[in-house]
């Protein structure tokens, strides 16, 4: 197996929007992804990118990527938030997600974050079972809130 590991550049988009699809229906979530490839291309690569991301590359095709970006956290600073992080099913349980993973520590560490956070779903085994091997600490206690462009819209 030979994989390449990198910064995601402009040209990748495309290919992150379908690995993001793949997560939605892993997610049982397909119809939540709504963003358009122009609006993910403008905010990782416009004049104000808000997120990056590592890909992993075998054969010239993006396998895996974890996408992350700056969290400030009153309690605990600066704090690197992954947002999304997938290895395409058929690539599943060979390490990819391992070296991704820990690329992304190396990022927390190089810009001097204060820690790094994500979220799992409680039903995701493969995945906790995963960050239990990093020791990670996973909050029982906490609820996810949102509000959609159209209630923001609404509500003032």
């Amino acid at each position: 197996m030979n994989i390449e590991i990198r910064k995601a550049v402009k040209s990748d988009c495309k290919r992150l929007l379908e690995l993001i699809n793949e997560l939605a229906v892993y997610e049982k979530a397909p119809e939540e992804v709504t963003v358009t490839l122009q609006e993910f291309e403008d905010a990782g690569f416009g004049s104000n990118p808000v997120w990056e991301a590592i890909v992993a590359i075998e054969d010239n095709l993006i396998i895996g990527f974890a996408l992350y970006y700056t969290r400030y956290s009153t309690w605990k600073g600066r704090r690197l938030y992954l947002e999304d992080f997938i290895v395409t099913e058929s690539k599943r349980g060979l390490g990819i997600g391992k070296i991704l993973f820990e690329s992304v520590i190396q990022e927390s560490k190089n810009g001097k974050y204060n820690g790094m956070t994500w979220q799992v779903l409680d039903w995701n085994e493969p995945a906790l079972n995963f960050y239990q091997k990093y020791n990670a600490q996973i909050d029982k206690g906490w609820l996810n809130g949102s509000l959609s462009k159209q209630q923001t819209k609404e509500l003032l």
